[in-house]
């Protein structure tokens, strides 16, 4: 009862399809993506400095 299944995601994808319309609804998924690809490429990056201060202490 708790879980969702295939049945009810495409259910919550169209309601938003109806509440949003097609284009809205592209370009909400396309900020999205870009948003996951930031927050990605910034962990990356603070793991890498993370890297490098763990290095000049050592030295």
């Amino acid at each position: 009862m708790g879980e969702f299944s295939p049945f009810h995601w495409l259910l919550v994808i169209a309601i938003a399809l109806l509440l949003f319309g097609p284009s809205k609804f592209a370009s909400l998924g396309k900020s999205l993506g870009e948003g996951i690809r930031n927050f990605k490429s910034a962990v990356k990056e603070g793991e890498e400095k993370k890297e490098e201060k763990a290095e000049e202490k050592k030295s």
